[in-house]
């Protein structure tokens, strides 16, 4: 299982950042937070293309698409 996690340094600057650049959303600081506390589980993630599928769109076909463009 791939956990991400972070050192005791990260995690304080982590949180002063969420505390610093968020005051207006306390709901993101804490996200924010929390992941520097409790780490993310890489196993757990999903890219856009899960969250397509999950939800019945189609995929993106971007096969002649510049792959900088969004």
């Amino acid at each position: 299982m791939a956990h991400l996690t972070f050192n005791q340094a990260e995690q304080r600057e982590l949180r002063a950042s969420a505390r610093a650049e968020f005051p207006g959303n306390p709901a993101l600081a804490y996200v924010l937070e929390n992941l520097a506390a409790e780490g993310i589980d890489l196993d757990r993630c999903r890219d856009w293309e899960d969250i397509r599928t999950e939800h019945g769109l189609p995929g993106s076909d971007r096969s002649g698409q510049d792959p900088h463009v969004a």
